[in-house]
């Protein structure tokens, strides 16, 4: 069962101001969908929103909350440009990004890293007069049919630091066929024992949680 983002209460307010934020990004200010989603997440805005930080996720407007994205990564000042927002697919597209991140309680890097772009999003656009639950289930299929195509966050840390899978073996104790499992999905590590990925993690000097995979979709 996923563990929602931040108390439902905030939603509300959390998918309108992104709808707004979408909207007058992609309509007023031209921007492309999936850039400025990039945008919103280097910028560290998408990380307070997700995170239900007040300040962004309700006390600031979706204009504000593009400005601030916009500001943050270093875009020319945007010009004073009074917006028309429409409901339509920009704002939907916000409004429901803003219900499948609470929904999940994914980050939105995992979102974009697993294929859940605003490109694909708007692809479904039919959707928006449909109840959401089928929103979620599609949202679903799509991001673990896009996972099984990416190495495990293990592989991923292991290569980086320049390991063969029996080096790590030797560094940490596990097996290499309990190794070799976890890099296949074949084992989940999110079932791990504590003292199995303490050793993972202490072999590769990263944090416990680095090395495990997003719950919801193992």
């Amino acid at each position: 069962m996923a563990t929602h983002a931040y108390p439902r209460f905030y939603l509300n307010d959390a998918q309108k101001n992104l709808g707004v934020m979408f909207d007058y990004a992609l309509r007023t200010l031209k921007y492309d969908a999936d850039r400025f989603f990039l945008y919103f997440i280097q910028s560290g805005v998408a990380g307070k929103f997700e995170h239900a930080n007040p300040k962004y996720i309700a006390g600031m407007s979706g204009i504000e909350l593009c400005r601030k994205t916009l500001t943050q990564i270093g875009a020319d000042l945007i010009p004073a440009v009074e917006p028309l927002i429409k409901q339509e697919k920009e704002f939907w597209l916000g409004w429901v990004l803003a219900y499948y991140q609470w929904y999940s309680g994914l980050k939105f890097s995992d979102l974009q890293e697993y294929g859940l772009v605003p490109s694909v999003i708007l692809s479904r656009y039919i959707l928006h007069e449909a109840d959401i639950s089928k929103f979620v289930n599609i949202a679903d299929k799509i991001i673990l049919e896009n996972k099984k195509a990416f190495p495990t966050r293990l592989q991923k840390i292991r290569k980086a630091q320049g390991l063969t899978q029996k080096e790590l073996s030797d560094l940490s104790g596990v097996s290499l066929r309990m190794i070799q499992l976890y890099e296949q999905r074949q084992n989940d590590i999110n079932q791990a024992s504590g003292q199995t990925i303490n050793s993972l993690a202490r072999a590769l000097t990263c944090n416990f949680y680095d090395i495990m995979e997003i719950n919801k979709f193992i």
